[in-house]
């Protein structure tokens, strides 16, 4: 009997600042973002609400049109999984960074417009996996997820 294991990473949080995206020398686009999450409790012994705040890197292949949509204080739900990468600062220490590599993302609310109204959104702006075309098998995997997003996908 093989071993299963999973990696899934399911987070519903605000962006700490805009989303930036990059380009890799093979003109893929990368968007990067830090989403934080908040936990609130009420501790047992004082009987005062306590919250703590995480945050979360967001690493987004192949959808540099959703970057623009992506801006601080906006709500956002990301599934995707966990990875962990090294590499070596200038001084050449060995330094690992743990990320959310994103499979879906959904705009869900945020801060409010200019003009003042509320700037949220109840339409997802990403496709969800389910909803994607199925590609045809071949020999070699692709190297990123498809995120299968065009103009026509944005609601507005």
């Amino acid at each position: 009997m093989a071993s299963r294991s999973v990696n899934k990473v399911i987070l519903l949080g605000h962006l700490g600042k805009d989303a930036e995206t990059r380009f890799t020398t093979g003109g893929s686009a990368v968007t990067n973002f830090t989403l934080a999450t908040n936990r609130r409790w009420k501790d047992q012994q004082t009987g005062e609400w306590k919250e703590e705040t995480d945050w979360h890197n967001i690493v987004l292949w192949r959808s540099e049109n959703l970057a623009n949509y992506l801006l601080k204080g906006k709500q956002v739900y990301v599934e995707g999984r966990l990875s962990t990468r090294s590499y070596e600062d200038k001084d050449g220490n060995k330094r690992y960074r743990t990320e959310v590599v994103a499979d879906d993302v959904l705009l869900l609310g945020g801060r409010a417009d200019a003009a003042g109204a509320e700037g949220g959104f109840d339409q997802p702006v990403s496709m969800p996996r389910s909803a994607r075309p199925r590609q045809a098998a071949s020999n070699e995997p692709e190297p990123f997820p498809d995120q299968g997003i065009s103009d026509d996908d944005v609601p507005f």
